[in-house]
């Protein structure tokens, strides 16, 4: 008798999903940010919690604030920011599509994060920044699942990605890549995930990456999930031996680690 196979995952967004099929141009508008769709394909992303492309460009020292001020001031309203800056050489075709194809995918993950608040589509609206290579919603939804994935197979507790990153002290002989090096040194025990990735012009998913690897390792503070709603009462405790209540989110981070390095 053949496995009976598992029905499919539901979509990230039933609305993005009919939209596509609709061939549909405009914005859709979540809790955590907007996706701009032209004929059904996204063709740029922006939310709150991930840089923008202008921050990715110009703190990383790909192009000075200026060029990208006189870019939007001269193209914006044609809806030709991107193709203004690679026809004025500011950046090369490849150089464009390879920034603003981060951003997209940074922007979707969180603007296509689990929210109870409505989701609504404004038909006809576009971005300033205009297209630069579409993407199918199909690719925006397996790509934003992919991350989710990665991050909870990586730390699962998800409560580090909205807290104040606070750096600890690495353990003798235990060692931290340049990456990581770089967003401990900026971490100041106030910023978030968040802000480093503004202040450090790095897309905010592979900030939450990070941070969360570095909380595998122990190396920054991990706050305590926030307890459910509804709990029932702890039962009465039984009389014990007096032995050392163990380190539990040291053990977690242990098995953790051990698990993200299989």
């Amino acid at each position: 008798m053949s496995p009976v196979a598992a029905p499919p995952a539901p979509p990230v967004s039933p609305m993005l999903v009919r939209l596509a099929a609709e061939k549909a141009t405009g914005a859709l508008l979540r809790d955590h940010g907007t996706l701009y769709l032209v004929d059904g394909r996204v063709v740029h992303a922006e939310s709150p919690a991930a840089p923008g492309v202008d921050v990715l460009l110009t703190t990383g020292g790909r192009l000075p604030r200026e060029g990208w001020d006189e870019a939007v001031d001269r193209a914006g309203a044609h809806r030709a920011v991107g193709r203004f800056l690679v026809d004025s050489g500011r950046l090369h075709d490849g150089e464009l599509e390879i920034c603003h194809l981060g951003a997209v995918f940074d922007a979707a993950f969180f603007a296509l994060s689990p929210t109870s608040g409505p989701t609504r589509f404004r038909y006809g609206v576009g971005h300033w920044f205009g297209t630069v290579r579409p993407v199918s919603a199909e690719a925006v939804e397996r790509e934003t699942v992919r991350r989710r994935e990665l991050l909870d197979a990586v730390w699962p507790y998800a409560s580090v990605d909205n807290a104040p990153v606070v750096p600890r002290p690495a353990a003798p002989g235990q060692t931290v890549g340049a990456r990581q090096r770089a967003l401990l040194a900026a971490a100041d025990g106030e910023r978030t995930p968040a802000e480093l990735a503004r202040l450090l012009g790095r897309p905010a998913f592979h900030t939450l990456l990070d941070v969360r690897r570095l909380a595998a390792a122990g190396l920054v503070e991990t706050p305590p999930e926030p307890a459910p709603d509804s709990v029932p009462p702890p039962p009465l405790p039984l009389p014990a031996l007096p032995v050392a209540d163990p380190d539990i989110a040291l053990l977690r981070r242990l098995r953790d680690a051990l698990e993200a390095h299989l």
